[in-house]
């Protein structure tokens, strides 16, 4: 009798769908049918890649620059980032300390993997990136999720760290700005986190992914307050290379041999072209056009944001960074996630439920992401508009 396949590894069953992705295929398929759909989903700018980039890279790509690099990254492309820590926070920055990885996924994935053993916690707000969590779980490891509330920015209190922590936390993972509510932590607050998990025994990190992205203030780094902390960051969102996949890490300099290794089994190294490309990211005409696009952004969040509250939802605070609003729609549904794809079936509008950012009382939320055009999100307010009346009828 032939011996039944063994089922797939119980991490696989745990790991949850990402819920937005499993949106973006919905509307895809709306779109093949030949519906019209506005993308307020995913958290994607929709300005192409700027194009000194990428002549960059279509240059490294004439030049037959399409080997493996270093599992670190390339030289140039290290110094040109620790030289934009200067050129933009004032703090010397070692290159050596520089790890360029496959986007900021590929960074979430070594220094979980280097700081969390199996059993092992990582505390972080709820709400919050829901990618976190699954790549805990792929390392044996979890995610500690401890309740934040609006009225306080959704931002995680050192009494709150104190409250939650116990043998079981190996550190804290923060976000500023963050995804999905926009908030900046200030930079007294930043240090105070920093204290207490360090006095606490813990690693400090922060995803600093959504950094330059901030309206009317410059989001700090953990770097000016606590230079033995991990930074995430990514080439996705400001410097607008999401398919690029590239990204890095910058680390205390004992982490880097072991991070290194990992980089070498895990994935080699990061895409030989995106690195190449990413030096243009740093020159002055490609940082002007950035700039114009954060304006633009900025734009569409002043819109987007009274137009969400004169629906009927509630948004106690502007989001001071990201591209996203972070909306409680209780008063229209209690079960947002319902609500979302409803929307999308109904009017062609595609949003975020909360429930991919956590569990306290993500039924009440919806992220909406202003990575759209104005003319787009004009005609997304208008279907939101018609969808609720048409509920309320």
């Amino acid at each position: 009798m032939e011996k039944q396949t063994t089922p797939w590894a119980q991490r696989v069953a745990d790991i949850q769908s990402f819920k937005v992705m499993d949106l973006l295929r919905r509307a895809k398929e709306l779109e093949a049918s030949g519906r019209d759909v506005i993308h307020m989903e995913i958290g994607e700018p929709d300005f192409s890649t700027a194009e000194p980039i990428v002549r960059a890279g279509q240059q490294a790509l004439a030049d037959g620059l399409t080997q493996y690099t270093p599992a670190l990254g390339i030289q140039p492309l290290r110094q040109a980032i620790a030289s934009f820590y200067k050129q933009r926070y004032d703090l010397d920055l070692d290159p050596a300390r520089v790890v360029v990885t496959p986007g900021g996924s590929g960074a979430l994935l070594l220094l979980s993997a280097l700081l969390v053993d199996p059993g092992k916690t990582l505390m972080m707000a709820d709400p919050a990136y829901p990618c976190n969590r699954q790549f805990l779980r792929l390392v044996e490891a979890r995610a500690k999720l401890v309740p934040t509330e609006p009225d306080n920015g959704f931002c995680l209190t050192p009494n709150a760290v104190r409250s939650a922590w116990d043998e079981s936390c190996a550190g804290l993972l923060l976000a500023s700005p963050a995804n999905p509510t926009g908030v900046v932590i200030p930079e007294a607050d930043l240090r105070a986190l920093c204290d207490t998990v360090r006095e606490l025994g813990g690693h400090r990190l922060v995803d600093e992914i959504y950094h330059g992205l901030s309206y009317g203030m410059e989001a700090p780094s953990v770097l000016q307050v606590d230079d033995d902390a991990f930074v995430l960051n990514s080439f996705s969102k400001y410097f607008g290379m999401t398919g690029w996949r590239l990204g890095w890490v910058v680390a205390p300099q004992a982490a880097v041999p072991e991070l290194e290794k990992l980089a070498q089994n895990l994935y080699i190294s990061a895409p030989s072209m995106a690195q190449y490309a990413a030096l243009a990211c740093f020159e002055a005409d490609t940082l002007a056009i950035l700039e114009q696009r954060r304006v633009a952004f900025a734009e569409r969040r002043d819109y987007l944001l009274p137009a969400l509250r004169e629906l009927g939802m509630h948004i106690p605070f502007a989001p001071q960074g990201a591209f996203y609003i972070y909306a409680d729609a209780s008063a229209l549904t209690d079960d947002t996630f319902r609500f979302c794809f409803d929307l999308l079936e109904a009017e062609g509008v595609a949003i975020t439920p909360g429930l991919d950012f956590g569990s306290h009382h993500a039924e009440r939320y919806i992220r909406f992401a202003y990575t759209t055009s104005m003319t787009n999100l004009q005609r997304a307010v208008e279907r939101i508009r018609r969808f609720i009346g048409g509920r309320q009828a």
